[in-house]
């Protein structure tokens, strides 16, 4: 990724940091807060490079110096990436960072820390990083990268430069996605999911966003005309289909889509369904459904969204909902 293809997507952004580093004044500490796939990991790195490039013409790195390649390849080592260890990003992580602040860059002073999904600090965790983002050790860039900037500690926030995603409009990048050589029924759905290129390549590897996506036309399908045949489709297909945990909330984000659709039609706004090559068969689940029996089924779906966030058993959560949709 380059600044111009940043500013593509995200102008903002892109005018925002590359001034920044064209002037020199590039904060101690930012929180990329935005949505899934808009690019705040690719950005962030591409800052890394911006700090580090020894050639860069403006803002643009080279790509091609060691500092470059060695950041491309997640080899830098003066460039840093934390993640959650299990549920969260524990005080100990942190600890670590905080010696590593008080060394010198191996190779320079520069150093750069990137933390992921940083709203799964614990509370001491983050604590913990303030040291650092009150008394900055040299030239060093912390950068945060969240999809809840709500549940980041008001001190931390405080600290940081926010910079904020904004999601390329789906139908926008799901013409995109169509350029490329996806069928346009299954770029809608990517193009709901992601906003990046090469998350939706990895979602179409092996073919699974189109296996997901017909598991749950299947799976919905059942849901109001076949009740009795749930259970076994859930058991004997979805459980090895979906079988992280990113990938049952990606299920739970497919499923929503389809109950939107759903409202959608009733609502006459048949231009704005996802599930575009299913319009009969969402026409007359329409039919069947009362606005009341589709919100209380949307609740149960994102009920079980905010549930899988916990440690709980993703097939004790599935048939639960499963369950809760077949009711309404």
């Amino acid at each position: 990724m380059s600044w111009q293809e940043v500013e593509s997507k995200q102008p903002t952004v892109a005018k925002v940091l590359t001034n920044s580093i064209i002037r020199d004044r590039l904060a101690h500490a930012y929180l990329f807060e935005g949505k899934r796939g808009t690019g705040k990991k690719e950005v962030a790195y591409e800052l890394a490079k911006s700090h580090f490039c020894q050639h860069r013409n403006g803002a643009e790195p080279c790509q091609q110096c060691a500092e470059c390649k060695r950041i491309t390849s997640g080899n830098h080592p003066d460039v840093h990436f934390i993640a959650p260890e299990g549920q969260s990003i524990k005080k100990g992580q942190v600890e670590h960072l905080q010696k590593e602040f008080t060394y010198r860059g191996v190779e320079s002073k520069k150093k750069v820390y990137i933390i992921a999904d940083a709203e799964q600090m614990t509370a001491s965790a983050a604590n913990s990083l303030l040291k650092f983002l009150e008394e900055p050790e040299g030239p060093t860039i912390a950068i945060l990268l969240t999809e809840q900037p709500q549940r980041i500690l008001n001190t931390v926030l405080s600290r940081s430069q926010v910079i904020s995603f904004s999601p390329l409009p789906p139908g926008r990048f799901s013409e995109q996605l169509v350029n490329r050589g996806i069928a346009e029924p299954v770029a809608k759905v990517l193009a709901e999911l992601t906003n990046d290129l090469r998350e939706a390549d990895e979602f179409c590897e092996d073919d699974w966003i189109v296996q997901a996506r017909n598991l749950v036309i299947q799976l919905t399908g059942e849901v109001h005309e076949r009740p009795h045949q749930v259970m076994f489709t859930l058991q004997d297909k979805w459980i090895n289909l979906f079988k992280s945990k990113d990938e049952v909330n990606i299920g739970l984000d497919l499923i929503l889509l389809w109950y939107r659709d759903i409202l959608f039609v009733q609502l006459g706004e048949t231009d704005q369904i996802t599930y575009i090559d299913q319009a009969n068969l969402l026409q007359k689940q329409a039919l069947s459904s009362s606005r009341d029996k589709l919100t209380k089924q949307m609740t149960a779906i994102l009920e079980a969204k905010r549930h899988l966030s916990a440690n709980v058993n993703t097939q004790l959560l599935m048939e639960k909902l499963l369950l809760r949709l077949q009711e309404g």
